[in-house]
């Protein structure tokens, strides 16, 4: 047995027996943690929803600085991006979508201190300075201002207080990896007006070799900084102003090249592509005739390095009136996303297909709730008005088979462009205009002292203009198409929630939840593929417990879910004309299903576990696409089973300072990448590690220590592209073992 699974059943085994070690401490219990899922803030343990919460110390603690980085610490939460600082594939219950065009929506919402991040690119940003981040697991319309049917990433930064606080954070670690991180807020006017400041820097080397100039690339470099204001002129008055900014001037990533096209007859695979064993071989090559063939997974050849330069800018006003028996909140925010990167995407050192993604979007959004304010009283509701107003704006260029124009020079013909042949520069100059509005609203009623009842509905409307076309050679118009729609439907949640005594309560749920249709945001080549798309629907079963137990030294969260889902918004692709495209349409339904468990453990004062465990089916039914049958095959991006979990415990030390060490472990059984669920289009099942340990002073502001992150060096694929008639794959590797070291001072 290797120090991997041992390591891994060591966590799973800590996990497992917390309620064993129960009675070696009569003092220890876990900590309450307080949510705002439901717009107010409650007892994670009263909330009739499958939800985890994770601190900002815990987050610190696993190197978390941006939305990617929570892959797997939540059941049932799968987070890649092939992107280096846009676009993240947000994945929960295996709904979500894998589209990374800047007009696309998720069906899993993002929300930074209670504003509905819209655009994919922006995202990324703003994973500083936290108090704590909850991922709610289904459909989430009742409650939240933009309805969203597979879940929900709530983000809480610190707020400003009344006392002076300051906070600094600096880690170094392998590839001159720096983390930066600094706060400072406090009063202005005491109990009037208190602000608070922060920012964040993140660069590295890179960590993979370009064998064509000698430099490394996949670095990062960006920088992110928040500024607040909370005026409070009166017990029942406040106002929390905000302003943030993000700028990326890091690498755009740089991809592993895998050959495809055989050039030997024994190369050829059952598929009619490679045969797996000779793909780095070099009897099998990319149309162009290049192949990888050193098997260094982080090492290329690329004759374009590029830049994923990201701007982000983003604004609100969030008032609350206490009116006595009831409040007024207005949510009120602006942000804006530009980004302009320019992407070696064939991975060679040719000219096969470069991209420039080019793309601006703005968004403004108005939420306005009145909730009621009695924690006792028998009737609690919410009810509120969303509107939204947003402009994207892409301009993306792909450079086609720039190497073979030389073949098509004639003298009508200087540039050597060819239509025919796909050898051009190829846009997609579009503008779409989003106007949203919905009301929404949720009761919860105590029927008895135990049983209580819950009823949500939901009203949306989305109205879209969408001028498009697809140009060739910046001049030749090949398609246009304006056409406008309007989105609308219902959805809604009925509840049962039943305590059965102080420390268990059970729950029953159903929910509806739909994601709105739109029109496709890529390279179209045919009328049809501009056709809108519909609303998918999603009907959500679940069953839950939550229980602490041991004189709550133990928290443990259940649930079960069963999901019909119909009318799927499904990304996939098609060869048109020669090209291979990427096309969205409403192509299937399916049937999803599995159960989850959450567990926090104190069995010591000085000893904290926490752990995760996912099950999950998730298959299409009836699913054709261009003559394919992917009936009965796996959802992208959804793994059987995927575990987490971590292990804390403190060494009190005879000064009064202590020893502070941590190890986590996470799993992820087998995925798919795409809808055909090709084997050269998955990972196996994979496990990381990572361990910490540090220093921390008797009045615990300052800590100092080391850290490891993946520690036994696990390569995996983070995401994996196929450009089948260009003869390639893209494969994106995850982030090499990390050694560090950190310190940290809180004032």
């Amino acid at each position: 047995m290797n120090m991997k699974t041992l390591w891994l059943m060591g966590c799973a085994l800590a996990a497992l027996s917390a309620g064993a070690a129960h009675a070696q401490d009569s003092t220890a219990m876990v900590e309450e943690i307080v949510v705002t899922a439901q717009k107010r803030s409650e007892n994670l343990q009263d909330v009739p929803v499958a939800l985890t919460a994770i601190t900002g110390q815990a987050l610190a603690n696993q190197g978390v600085n941006n939305v990617v980085a929570l892959n797997n610490l939540a059941p049932g939460l799968r987070v890649s991006s092939g992107d280096a600082a846009a676009n993240p594939k947000i994945f929960i219950r295996g709904v979500g979508l894998s589209d990374f065009n800047p007009n696309s929506s998720s069906g899993v919402g993002v929300y930074v201190d209670g504003v509905y991040i819209g655009s994919p690119l922006a995202q990324m940003a703003g994973f500083f300075d936290l108090a704590q981040v909850e991922v709610l697991r289904g459909p989430q319309g009742t409650l939240y201002g933009r309805n969203t049917n597979g879940g929900a990433i709530n983000v809480t930064t610190k707020r400003p207080t009344q006392t002076f606080t300051a906070d600094v954070a600096a880690e170094y670690a392998t590839y001159n990896a720096v983390n930066l991180t600094a706060a400072v807020g406090g009063p202005i006017v005491q109990d009037k007006l208190a602000f608070r400041v922060a920012g964040q820097y993140v660069a590295d080397d890179g960590f993979t070799y370009n064998r064509v100039t000698g430099n490394d690339v996949n670095a990062t470099d960006y920088w992110a900084g928040r500024a607040q204001l909370l005026f409070t002129p009166s017990e029942d008055f406040e106002v929390l102003a905000q302003v943030n900014r993000f700028v990326n001037r890091g690498d755009a990533t740089a991809p592993q090249h895998r050959a495809l096209f055989p050039a030997t007859p024994e190369a050829v695979g059952p598929t009619g592509f490679c045969a797996p064993a000779l793909y780095s071989s070099g009897q099998c090559t990319d149309l162009l005739g290049y192949a990888d063939t050193d098997n260094d997974r982080y090492a290329g050849d690329y004759n374009l390095e590029g830049k994923d330069k990201v701007d982000l800018f983003g604004s609100s006003l969030e008032a609350n009136w206490d009116l006595g028996p009831v409040s007024l909140v207005s949510v009120t925010a602006y942000q804006w996303a530009h980004r302009n990167a320019l992407e070696n995407t064939d991975s060679s050192p040719l000219q096969m297909i470069e991209i420039n993604y080019l793309s601006r979007s703005q968004q403004f959004t108005q939420e306005l709730r009145l909730q009621s304010n009695d924690p006792a009283a028998r009737l609690k509701w919410v009810a509120g008005l969303y509107y939204m107003d947003e402009t994207i704006k892409n301009a993306t260029q792909q450079d086609i088979l720039r190497d073979l124009r030389p073949l098509f020079v004639t003298p009508d013909n200087p540039t050597g462009a060819s239509l025919e042949n796909s050898v051009a520069v190829f846009g997609t100059p579009y503008t779409q205009k989003t106007k949203g509005y919905a009301i929404f609203g949720q009761a919860d009623y105590s029927l008895n002292d135990r049983l209580t009842a819950t009823v949500g509905l939901r009203w949306s409307a989305d109205d879209k203009d969408f001028d498009y076309r697809s140009t060739a050679e910046g001049s030749i118009i090949l398609l246009e198409s304006k056409q406008s729609k309007t989105f609308s439907d219902w959805s809604g949640r009925l509840g049962l929630r039943y305590e059965v005594n102080d420390d268990v309560n059970v729950y029953a749920t159903y929910s509806r939840g739909y994601k709105a249709g739109g029109f496709f945001g890529g390279l179209a080549t045919t009328p049809e593929e501009l056709e809108p798309y519909d609303n998918e629907i999603l009907d959500a079963y679940e069953v839950g417990v939550k229980s602490e137990l041991f004189d709550r030294r133990v928290r443990l969260n259940m649930s079960a879910f069963y999901y019909d889902y119909q009318n799927q918004q499904v990304f996939a692709q098609a060869v048109r004309n020669g090209l291979t495209v990427l096309v969205l349409d409403n192509a299937a339904s399916s049937k999803v299903y599995g159960a989850e468990a959450d567990l926090t453990a104190r069995p010591t004062e000085n000893l904290s576990i926490t752990a995760g465990l996912s099950l999950l089916n998730a298959k299409y039914g009836e699913y054709e696409s261009d003559g394919d049958d992917f009936t009965d095959n796996r959802l992208p991006q959804s793994p059987k089973v995927t575990f987490n979990a971590a292990v804390n415990y403190s060494f009190p030390l005879a000064s009064g300072a202590s020893i502070v060490t941590s190890a986590d472990a996470a799993y992820s059984s087998k995925i798919y990448f795409d809808n055909s669920n090709a084997e050269r289009l998955s990972q196996d099942g994979v496990w990381i590690a990572g361990a910490q340990a540090s220093w921390r002073s008797p009045d615990t502001s300052i800590e100092a220590g080391v850290f490891a992150r993946n520690v036994f060096n696990e390569d995996y694929f983070v995401s994996i592209s196929n450009i089948d008639s260009l003869g390639q794959d893209l494969l994106t590797y995850n982030r090499p073992r990390s050694l560090g070291v950190f310190l940290r001072y809180h004032y």
